[in-house]
């Protein structure tokens, strides 16, 4: 029982509260604030800046809804940012049907809606774009939220997190909202340095408890002995202790046993194969068994537990005191789509997401449910679904629905599950969430991209693999990446528990699935590098000086100055190391650092020896590849043997020699001079069809068989390698010679104790290396982002588009004077010294051109190239038709290898304006290169003809015909085109006739799918 006084506190308490904003927006909602995000909103009632971190489907938007009421309480205007636009538009959706559609706006890269609205919702794109544009739309912002802020680790567009956290006003109050960080702290630190006054809200807690397990043949097997949720797994105490289920581990040994049966090099012990079965229910010797993991989910009626007849409405609860059946199934271990729908339905754990990191195997999976007969709706249910995804695809091209997977799409949905992808129509995967979030479908194939902010959680999230492709390589899935899909799973106010599975798949170790789903220690790291744009819009607007001192207040230099302090602590250890082992290698003697040194030359040299005979064979080859055409008939001899291939398409670029070529087994790649051992030989010439693109396997396989019917008829030799000798090869043995002989006439060379004093100098020797190795990157990590800044200001400097230092001196005093401010142009009638350049620095460092200032409003992974064509005037030859076109080489990013492929270009003009751009960017990588910076990514083809075909006017099906292009890609693609030609035609300086071509593509382009509404979507 409380005191009267402790009583009197707690009214005071509350009557304190009643009269908060925070108390008003309680009221408001229908359910209970956690005490993390009560904590976070008084926060920001009181004037600061909050930083959010919490576990996926935490709850933690409550706070930036709770900044969006803040700011209309207030009369203020608040900006809700997400990272992909399928949230914008769930967030637009969410506000509107609250607060009214008069009072929120929507700006995406293609879609602007009531954009002076008191709430706009948006990609972080634009609003760095309107940050940077000075745009009017920014008076009266009082807060802006940003959605997934732990994206700025995304090395493609991370950076425009940390543009806008560093321009926003002062004024502005920042909520960042975070998957769970392991480094909350420091970034918390850094917005704290650049933002003022930020608090730092952490929140581990699943508030539904998430359990691990994984599939074996269709039984769910417990990942962890204990009974563990993900809460407590990631504790630091409990982690240590944690054991996994032993019952796993006999499996993953008689997985890997049979595997070594199976190829011959082994088999499973006699003991292994008694555990095996014993755990399974069956004898084994010294009589019956029964592995805990050994768990097949009953249908028990009111048990509550993993009961099947309860899927569609039960909440998953499991009761542990409930028995498992034991089974005498053959050791079956991988499981069809089809049969792991149907256990998990069994065990009450639909809705399920179920995670394939493939577009084409989202696809299959759902081919294969409806071919196996796997329905999961009633009649009833099938009816609405079919009324709901008529009444979607009402408005589509009807000839288009068969290029769109309409068919099949809608018969996975009658029958309760569907793909979820980027390659889908934006309104398929809308339909799709709809369904889903409405309890219709209950089994979504999706790839990663639905883990991004889409509010679509499940009772259980499945990951088929733990290995995706990243755009390079197969690479394991990270803890963090783990943490956020097994995050999908466990829906709040419906379930009592979430649960994670791991299919297994041959070979799974399911210790390194424990770690997954234990581990808590993935950093946010900072992915941010000045660009071009981005350089010439500081320059602008706050001087080179000024602007060098905004980057060195980025998040990553920030990381980069924190590292420093424990890198020196590391000198100053190896340096005492150093001392140590400079003692121990004396000798009496002679300096046996000296002798030492001689012996590290030694060897030095003969690896010199033998990497300049393979430099010279290697350089010697790329000269070979010069000489040959298209059609010839290649022998290349490499590391792994002799390559038959023809030549489809030489190189453009000076620096890379290598060809494009179509191998025996019909391949399509790049012969790369590095993986040669010699010279290439010409053995023949083979006529390649003039209308030969490469695209379709058809034309592959077709050239390929002609390739090898010639190498049939006209057999080359096995062994066309002549001996190689090259230029220097004597010099480099004298040496060697000479280096052999002081060694033996050295006096240490005599000493008993030579090989105990060696072994002191290779670690001294090594050491060393270590310690300058540590101190060059304490050299290099200070102003490491202002450096690449002057080198990216370098290169603008050498195209003209921004005059430095060095090159001002020649005007004359006082010319500054002339301009009125950072970023203006000077007022009509000045009289400039060099009348190209029309705006200044601040700190008078640096003026930038006409056309640096059309940069500057040019947005995009190839900003320069585009800015570099633009200015060349091609361009303006082409029609509507062909500038949609060739906009796509500057947009589209291919995925395969045969991006380079030349293919015959749909006009003259388009011919002419590629040339063109091939050239910009080889000369624009050659001064990257020089300067240490990223290489701009190369023009591409890949979209040319489809985007030609379309803004003619053709059918979908029609346009992407013989491409590998999905009818989501393709749209997004265009939209991405519609957002470029958008920019250009809004550049300031260019003639009208160009501004009305852009204009006049943008409406070719904007048509049927690409502009077709969606559910959450308005016109």
């Amino acid at each position: 029982m409380t005191s009267p006084a402790e009583r009197y506190a707690a009214a005071k308490i509350r009557a304190a509260e009643a009269k908060t904003l925070l108390y008003s927006f309680r009221q408001e909602i229908s359910f209970e604030l956690d005490g993390f995000q009560i904590e976070a909103c008084r926060e920001l009632e009181s004037g600061r800046g909050v930083l959010v971190a919490a576990p996926t489907g935490a709850g933690k938007t409550v706070v930036g809804e709770f900044a969006v009421y803040l700011a209309l309480q207030r009369d203020g205007k608040c900006f809700y940012t997400t990272p992909i636009k399928a949230l914008s538009n769930q967030k637009f959706q969410e506000f509107s049907e609250k607060y009214g559609p008069e009072r929120v706006g929507l700006l995406t890269g293609d879609t602007s809606i009531n954009p002076e609205a008191e709430i706009v919702v948006m990609t972080t794109e634009v609003l760095r774009n309107m940050l940077y544009a000075d745009s009017d739309t920014l008076r009266g912002l009082s807060f802006v939220v940003m959605d997934e802020v732990h994206y700025l680790a995304d090395k493609f567009r991370g950076a425009v997190w940390e543009e806008v956290i560093i321009h926003l006003p002062d004024s502005v109050q920042v909520v960042s909202l975070s998957a769970t960080v392991s480094n909350a702290e420091e970034f918390g630190g850094w917005l704290d340095a650049v933002r003022g006054d930020t608090a730092i809200i952490v929140s581990e807690h699943r508030p539904i408890p998430l359990f691990q397990h994984v599939m074996v043949g269709g039984r769910i097997v417990d990942l962890f002995a204990e009974e563990v949720s993900f809460d407590e797994a990631g504790t630091e105490q409990r982690r240590e202790a944690l054991t996994v289920n032993p019952e796993l581990l006999r499996i993953a040994r008689h997985d890997r046993a049979t595997t070594l049966t199976r190829s011959g090099r082994g088999g499973s012990s006699r003991r292994d194969r008694e555990e095996f079965r014993a755990s399974r229910g069956g004898k084994a010797h010294g009589g019956a068994g029964r592995g805990k993991g050994d768990r097949r989910f009953n249908n028990r009626d009111g048990s509550g537990t993993w009961d099947g007849s309860k899927s569609r409405d039960g909440a998953g609860k499991r009761d542990s005191s409930s028995k498992w059946e034991t089974t005498e199934e053959a050791p079956r271990f991988n499981v069809s789509r089809p049969h792991m729908i149907r256990a998990l339905e069994a065990a009450g754990l639909l809705p399920a997401i179920v995670f394939i990191f493939s577009r084409k195997g989202c696809d299959a999976a759902v081919s294969q449910c409806v071919r196996s007969g796997l329905k999961l709706t009633n009649d009833a249910e099938s009816r609405e679904i079919a009324a709901i995804v008529d009444d979607a695809a009402k408005d589509l091209n009807p000839s288009d629905l068969d290029v769109l997977g309409f068919w099949s799409w809608r018969d996975g949905l009658i029958n309760g599950f569907a793909a979820h992808h980027a390659g889908m129509l934006p309104v398929f995967k809308e339909v799709v969430e709809k369904l889903f979030a409405e309890g219709y479908v209950r089994a979504v194939f999706a790839t990663e991209t639905l883990a991004l902010g889409v509010n679509m959680p499940a009772r259980s999230v499945v990951l088929e693999k733990l290995v995706k492709f990243n755009g390079e390589e197969h690479v394991q899935i990270s803890p963090g990446e783990y943490t956020q899909l097994t995050g999908r799973a466990g829906r709040r106010g419906i379930d009592v528990e979430g649960h994670g599975v791991v299919l297994w798949q041959p070979g799974t170790d399911p210790a390194a699935v424990a770690g997954l789903a234990s581990k808590r220690t993935y950093p946010l790291n900072s992915s941010f590098r000045p660009t071009y744009n981005m350089s010439l819009n500081l320059t602008a607007q706050f001087g080179r000086e000024r602007g060098r001192g905004i980057l060195e207040s980025s998040f990553a230099q920030f990381q980069a100055d924190r590292s420093v302090v424990g890198l020196a602590r590391k000198v100053r250890g190896r340096e005492e190391s150093l001392a140590g082992y400079a003692e121990s290698m004396k000798c009496h003697l002679g300096d046996f650092s000296e002798y030492a040194k001689l012996r590290r030359e030694l060897s030095q040299a003969e690896k010199d020896a033998s990497s300049s005979e393979r430099r010279m064979r290697r350089g010697a080859a790329a000269a070979s590849l010069e000489g040959i055409s298209r059609g010839d008939v290649l022998l290349a001899k490499g590391p792994r043997g002799v390559t038959r291939c023809v030549v489809l398409e030489t190189s453009r670029s000076l620096r890379d020699p290598s060809p494009t070529i179509l191998t025996e087994d019909g391949k399509i790649k790049r012969l790369n001079p590095l993986e040669l051992d010699s010279p290439v030989v010409v053995h023949e010439r083979l006529r390649i069809p003039n209308h030969f693109t490469g695209r379709t396997p058809r034309e592959r396989r077709d050239l390929a068989s002609s390739l090898r019917n010639l190498l049939q008829d006209k057999r080359p030799p096995k062994h066309f390698s002549r001996a190689f000798s090259y230029e220097g090869s004597d010099r480099i043995e004298a040496e060697i010679t000479r280096l052999r002989k002081e060694l033996r006439h050295h006096p240490c060379h005599g000493c008993s104790d030579r090989e105990e004093h060696a072994r002191w100098a290779d670690r001294w020797w090594s050491l060393r290396k270590e310690t300058d190795q540590l101190k060059a990157q304490i050299g290099g990590r200070t102003n490491t982002i202002a450096k690449i800044y002057d080198r990216v200001c370098a290169v603008l400097n050498h195209y003209g588009y921004l005059k430095l230092d060095e090159e001002m001196a020649s005007i004359a005093d006082g010319s500054h004077a002339r301009y009125s401010s950072a970023g203006q142009v000077p007022e009509s009638g000045t009289d400039l010294a060099d009348p190209a350049l029309d705006a200044a620095g601040i700190d008078g460092s640096a003026l930038i051109s006409q056309a640096g200032q059309r940069l500057r409003r040019i947005y995009g992974e190839r900003d320069m190239l585009t800015s570099l064509v633009l200015e060349s005037g091609v361009m303006e030859n082409l029609d509507p038709e062909e500038l949609a076109a060739f906009i796509t080489t500057l947009v589209f990013q291919a995925k395969r290898e045969e991006r380079m492929l030349d293919v015959k270009l749909p006009s003259p003009g388009i011919h002419d304006a590629w040339d063109v751009a091939v050239r910009e960017w080889s000369e624009l990588t050659d001064l990257e290169e020089e300067h240490h910076l990223p290489q701009t990514a190369a023009p591409e083809l890949g979209l040319v003809w489809p985007m030609f075909h379309w803004a003619r006017g053709k059918d979908l099906g029609d346009a992407i015909k013989g491409t590998d292009l999905a009818a989501g890609d393709f749209v997004r693609w265009a939209k991405q085109v519609i957002d470029s030609l958008d920019q250009l035609a809004k550049v300031q300086g260019i003639s009208p006739k160009f501004a009305k071509n852009c204009r006049r593509a943008v409406d070719l382009v904007r048509r049927g799918v690409v502009i077709h509404i969606g559910l959450g979507e308005v016109d």
